[in-house]
């Protein structure tokens, strides 16, 4: 997995540039919608981070299992109220083992992303698989590729403008889809930078990914709240079962 900089500096401020993410009118069908997957089962969040979904999920009396490559992310979710519900490993969740098995296995919010190899992705896959008992879901929130805005020639596009940030995604290779996401935080005369590789992955390039741990596609929708999916949808939140 790439060695991405959630540095207990970036763990301390995630809550706040992610700030939109905790709005109750984006987590809460979140939540809802998995923990309907889950019924009474576990659930497996992989990138667990400072515990945004597991922390509400768990409070639902959902037992959930975090797995996350940052230390001082997972301190920060310890430090949160209701955090003694929630089990987290330390490591990288595409690889990661832990013990028992579970209904609902989750990566959301393009996380995904963050594995930099089609074979790391994959692998992921796996990984979910093992873990899920017959029957069981995985479920992945991802954006879809927007390289329609990108003009031949160029390789940078602004993906927000606001007053106090800035975010560019830098293409900077097409045949290994990988993109830098470059972010500026404007604070009075401080500027804070946050710069990550992410791979881009296509819905049916996750689908072979599926098949390949064998599951196959149970639903795809446009959001949580299960808007229709269709070509001009800019995200998508797709379940895959496990046979058996």
């Amino acid at each position: 997995m790439a060695k991405l900089s959630f540095d207990e500096e970036t763990a301390a401020r995630y809550d706040e540039t992610s700030a939109h993410m905790y709005r109750s009118e984006v987590l809460d069908p979140a939540v809802e919608f998995l923990a309907e997957l889950a019924g009474d089962g576990a659930a497996l969040e992989f990138g667990v981070g400072t515990g945004r979904v597991a922390l509400p999920l768990a409070a639902r009396g959902v037992p959930v299992h975090g797995i996350d490559i940052s230390g001082p992310m997972i301190e920060e979710l310890r430090r949160k109220p209701g955090a003694e519900k929630v089990g987290t490993t330390v490591g990288d969740f595409a690889t990661t083992q832990v013990d028992g098995r579970f209904r609902l296995a989750y990566l959301i919010f393009n996380t995904i992303t963050n594995l930099i190899t089609q074979q790391e992705q994959v692998a992921c896959f796996r990984n979910a698989a093992a873990h899920l008992e017959p029957g069981g879901c995985f479920v992945i929130e991802v954006l879809v590729p927007d390289l329609r805005r990108v003009p031949p020639g160029e390789r940078v596009k602004p993906f927000h403008v606001g007053q106090n940030h800035l975010g560019f995604d830098e293409y900077t290779d097409f045949v290994g889809q990988i993109q830098h996401s470059h972010h500026y935080w404007i604070d009075g005369a401080s500027v804070r930078t946050h710069s990550a590789p992410y791979r881009w992955v296509w819905p049916s390039e996750l689908d072979l990914m599926a098949r390949l741990a064998g599951m196959s596609l149970r639903e795809r929708w446009a959001g949580w709240t299960r808007e229709p999916f269709t070509d001009e949808s800019p995200s998508h939140v797709s379940v895959w079962e496990k046979s058996g």
